[in-house]
Formats: C-alpha cells, structure tokens, sequence
C-alpha cells in the first residue's frame, strides 16, 4: 500500500473507532436523562439507581470517548494539512464551534452531574443531565456540519487559491446535513437502546435477584430501540434521493467495501426493525423472561446496531472519493508531505494506541454492567471506587 493508502487507511480506522463510542454516548446519556426524569418524579428508589448504574457505563465510554477523538484530532495536522491549508477557513468553523461551545459545555455540565450527587437540588441536577445531553447532541450537529462540508462544500469563495468563508448559514441549510445528522441521532438511540435491551437481558439469563430493576431497563431499552429503529431507516432512504442529486456516482465511487458497508446497514436495520416490534408485545406478562430465548438474542444483538453504524459510515465516506471536499480538493492533494516509512509507522502507532484504547472501554465498561447495580451511596463516576 502507497503513502496515500495508509493515510486514508490510518484515518479510517481512528474515525469508525471513535464513532463507536460516539453512539453509544448519545444513545445512553438519553436513556440515562429519561431515568433520572422518571427517578426526579416519582417515589421509586429504582428509577435512582437505574440512573447511577447506567450512568456509571456512561461516564466510562464518555472518558474513553474523549481520548480516542483527541488523538483522531491529530492527523488532521500530521497527515492532512492540504486541507488545513486549503478550506480550513470554512471546515474549522463548525469544528471550532463544536469544541468551543458545545464540546466545553457538555464537559462542565457533566462535571457538575458527576459531583452533584446528593449535594444539589434534584431539580438543578436534573436539569443538568438535559444539559449534557442537548450539548452532546450540539457536539454531533456541528462535527456532521463540517462532514457535510466536504461532501457538498457550501458557503465559500475562492480567493488566492484558497476558500474562504461568505455564508455561515449555509453551511446548516446545506442538503447533505439535515437528514444525515437526524440519521447519526436515530442511529445513536438505536445503539442507546439495543445496548441497554442487551444488558438487561444478560442479567435475566444469569437469573438476577433485581427483578424489578432490569424488568424496568429491559421495558426502556425496547421501546426506544422499537421508535428509534424505524424512523433511523426511513430518513436512511430519504437521504437517497438527495445524495442521487449531488453525488450521482457516489455508489460507483464507494467500491465494493462502501456497498458491502451499505448493504450490512439496511439488513440490519430491517432485522432490528422487525425484532423491535415482534418483542414490544412480549413485554406483557414477562413473556420475554419467561420464554427466555429471546433474551439470547438480545445480548448477541448487542454489536448489531454499531455493524450497521460503520457500514453507513464507509459508505459516505468512500463513495466520496477521490475528493477530500467534493469536487474542489482531490484526496492526493490534501496529503501532508510524508513517507511511506513514517506512514506506516503513524498507521501502527495510532491503530495500536485506539485498540488499547477500545479494549480497556469494553473491559471496563463489561465488568461493571456485570457486576450488576450500585447501591444509592455509591458515586456515578467509577473512578471513584476501586474496580
């Protein structure tokens, strides 16, 4: 493989792994925002500790999250400063806004969430998970802002050989956003709730004691995955049309990973379509606990929903190839000026470094949805007790 075929290679491996836990932080800080409203309203101590335990899983892959999106930040000036260079006037913008406002904010909300526990008044601590949750989805409209950008670069003028920024506002009106980031939000709540169904359903398999604790998750985890499913793969379709419009050959484009990544998306989506719906009137009586195969199902499911994520992603991705900004800015010309040799090696280091990174989020984030829920005393972030 060439200099240009390991960057591409380097980036595509450090950006579907941070879209990993990118989904699964959205998906789950909602469900976790819907408990702690339920917990703040009613008497239920269980709605409480459903929000500390899930909130604990929360916080691990939000930390972890973070480190992986830092270092994907920094190929951006090791191996692509042509684009720095070229429309970094236009594509920074939104990504500036992201870090600066709502990347900022969402932290110090959830600082505050963390630490407030037991110290603030349970209407302000409510409204800071809202907080955090409105801000992390800001994160993801701003980041899908300055992806949009690149498939179909609005807003700018040419001056100098480079693009500057003359319209701000079209880069949020621009067709290739708006129905691709309601996608990543539906998406992101089917992984939320395919994720806390898959949970629950392995403590029912173990025969857990906390009947009423995982009946009540196990209810939540179907039903949003049962609303969110169906409109994730309508506006999926509706976006064909559009990218038809502006990105006649993208399929051609996207080669036969970007089809086969297309392909697992819409099977999958049909299968957790159809297996949401059937297991929505089996939430009656306990069936599902009673019958108990489904619930088998349920945590093999578990990686279903962020297969489909990934195939999505590399579709969008390759099919715009070989433009880095669409029609203005070819991939080859955005390169840093480097070696194979360094390539390969920032290929290693990175991929190594992000696989580290994804063990120690799915060994941390295993051992405490196994150990089941935490007691009302014991603190959201798991850094506290010893693992």
């Amino acid at each position: 493989m060439d200099t240009l075929g390991l960057a591409r290679l380097q980036f595509a491996v450090t950006t579907s792994f941070h879209f990993l836990f990118v989904l699964l932080t959205l998906g789950l800080v909602t469900l976790v925002a819907v408990m702690q409203t339920r917990a703040t309203l009613s008497a239920n101590p269980v709605h409480a500790r459903m929000t500390r335990f899930w909130g604990r899983l929360y916080v691990v892959n939000y930390a972890l999250g973070i480190a992986t999106g830092i270092v994907m930040e920094f190929q951006f000036g090791l191996n692509w400063s042509g684009l720095s260079h070229y429309a970094g006037d236009v594509f920074g913008a939104p990504l500036a806004v992201e870090t600066l406002v709502a990347f900022f904010l969402e932290s110090t909300f959830l600082g505050l969430w963390i630490f407030g526990w037991d110290r603030l008044n349970r209407w302000a601590h409510l409204a800071l998970i809202w907080l955090v949750t409105l801000t992390a989805y800001a994160s993801a409209l701003w980041i899908m802002t300055a992806n949009a950008f690149l498939q179909h670069p609005v807003g700018h003028e040419e001056r100098d050989g480079v693009l500057r920024l003359v319209d701000f506002s079209a880069l949020l009106s621009n067709p290739l956003f708006g129905m691709a980031v309601v996608h990543v939000v539906f998406a992101a709540l089917t992984v939320g709730g395919v994720f806390v169904t898959g949970v629950s359903a392995f403590h029912f398999i173990r025969r857990t004691t906390e009947v009423e604790f995982f009946r009540r998750s196990l209810r939540l985890g179907v039903v949003v995955t049962a609303l969110a499913t169906p409109l994730v793969v309508g506006v999926g379709f509706a976006q064909f049309p559009i990218i038809g419009e502006f990105q006649p050959d993208k399929s051609e484009a996207a080669g036969a990973a970007g089809g086969a990544g297309l392909g697992f998306m819409i099977l999958i989506g049909f299968l957790l379509l159809l297996a949401s719906w059937i297991t929505v009137p089996l939430l009656f009586r306990d069936w599902i606990v009673k019958l108990r195969f489904p619930l088998y199902l349920m945590v093999i499911g578990i990686p279903l929903p962020f297969i489909a994520a990934i195939g999505g992603w590399l579709f969008r991705e390759l099919g715009r190839q070989p433009w880095l900004v669409y029609g203005l800015l070819r991939t080859e010309d955005a390169m840093s000026h480097a070696t194979r040799d360094g390539m390969l090696f920032s290929f290693i280091a990175f991929t190594a470094v992000f696989a580290v990174l994804a063990v120690a989020d799915w060994v941390l984030i295993a051992r405490l949805a196994k150990r089941g829920p935490v007691e009302a005393s014991v603190p959201v972030s798991p850094l506290v007790p010893a693992l």
